[in-house]
Parts: C-alpha cells; structure tokens; sequence
C-alpha cells in the first residue's frame, strides 16, 4: 500500500457538494491500494499512522501520535497513488489494485484505525470524485510505502 500521511489542522472531503467527512486536528491520510497488497498491509499501514510520532509536545518537539492528542483520521481512497510515471507524459493506473479489491482493504485500514483507538475516523466515498481541502500543519507530509518497509536495509 502506498499513502500520503498530512499532519492538518483540519480536513474535508465533499461529494456532491456535501460534506461527507471531516477532522479537526489530525491526519489527512491518501491511501493507493496495489494488487499484490493484502490484509497485513492494512494492518501494518494503520498501526503505522495510528503510532506515527509528528505532533509536537510541550518542548515542541515531534514527540507524539494522533493517538496521543487524541486527533483525528480523515482517510480518502486514492487510486492515483499507485500510477506509472516512467514513460511518456500519461500516467497509467495498472499498479492500482481493481476496485473489487482495493475497497474491501481500504475499509480494513479504516477499521483498523478505529480498532487502534483513533478518536474520530472519518472517510471520503470510494470510487466518487471528492473534492478534498486541508490545512497542511507544518507542512508535515510524509509518503507511506508498505513495500519499503518489508526490505531489508
């Protein structure tokens, strides 16, 4: 799995124009399902930013998780995340996972997030073309790979 993990002030996400999920402070996650991703990257990728250390503390130092403040997690599907940039000027989207696969993981990271005792899990709507705003806190932005961390080195 692939995600971009924003430390945010506050996030949104519309469909529709309305509002379908929104967060305080917190994390604004973009999660890219591949096809060889299963249930343990779900795993793995939740507990990562459930634990993840960004927010500062009293010595304003990243010292503390969006468990820690008690935050929340606005997390948004993003097919995008796993595209092909090498050749040309398109990109192609063959390294996303199809969507009978990808939702159902997602959703698994969602739950997970919740299980990890995130306060307040929100979502965008799979498939849906969303309109996404945040507030970047820092900026802090971070690319999650879940490949990355299985090797060794």
């Amino acid at each position: 799995m692939k995600a971009v993990y924003q430390r945010v002030s506050h996030a949104s996400v519309t469909v529709d124009g309305e509002v379908i999920g929104q967060i305080g402070e917190g994390v604004l996650l973009l999660v890219g399902v591949c096809p060889e991703d299963t249930a343990a990257e779900a795993a793995l990728l939740a507990h990562k930013v459930a634990n993840m250390r960004v927010f500062c503390d009293e010595q304003d130092k990243m010292n503390l998780s969006v468990l820690d403040i008690g935050g929340g997690v606005l997390a948004v599907s993003q097919f995008t995340l796993c595209a092909n940039t090498k050749h040309g000027r398109r990109p192609d989207f063959f390294g996303a996972a199809a969507p009978s696969v990808a939702e159902p993981l997602f959703e698994q990271v969602v739950a997970e997030l919740r299980r990890q005792g995130v306060s307040a899990v929100q979502t965008g709507r799979f498939g849906a073309d969303m309109k996404v705003e945040l507030l970047n806190d820092g900026p802090v932005t971070l690319v999650l790979d879940t490949d990355e961390w299985k090797k060794k080195g």
